[in-house]
């Protein structure tokens, strides 16, 4: 099981930036697929952005060219620059490392954009 621990959430006025950190307790060369997810209250989680170990990426419509997800292999850490933001974008941001038989998640952190 990987270990995963997410920083970086707070509260933000519209239209401003925050960038979320992911560290996880492995080598990130090892998983598969390193993904944030998001959970609104009374919605379900769904996926925020998510990067293939060949560096491939994947935007929810919601966020693209908005948000970007990228990687420091070196720290074992995964990243979420999020600009633009809107009050729709408040939300527990969680994020999950992905490989077979295995998928494990972080404790989450709170992003709440409003003014």
């Amino acid at each position: 099981q990987v270990q995963l621990v997410e920083s970086g959430g707070g509260l933000v006025q519209p239209g401003g930036s925050l960038r979320l950190s992911c560290a996880a307790s492995v080598s990130i060369f090892s998983i598969i697929v390193m993904g944030w997810y998001r959970q609104a209250p009374g919605k379900q989680r769904e996926l925020v952005a998510a990067m293939h170990s060949g560096g491939s990426t994947n935007y929810a419509d919601s966020v693209k060219g908005r948000f970007t997800i990228s990687r420091d292999n070196a720290k074992n850490t995964v990243y979420l620059q999020m600009n633009s933001l809107k009050p729709e974008d408040t939300a527990v941001y969680y994020c999950n490392a992905w490989k077979p038989a295995s998928s494990s998640w972080g404790q989450g952190t709170q992003v709440t954009v409003s003014s």
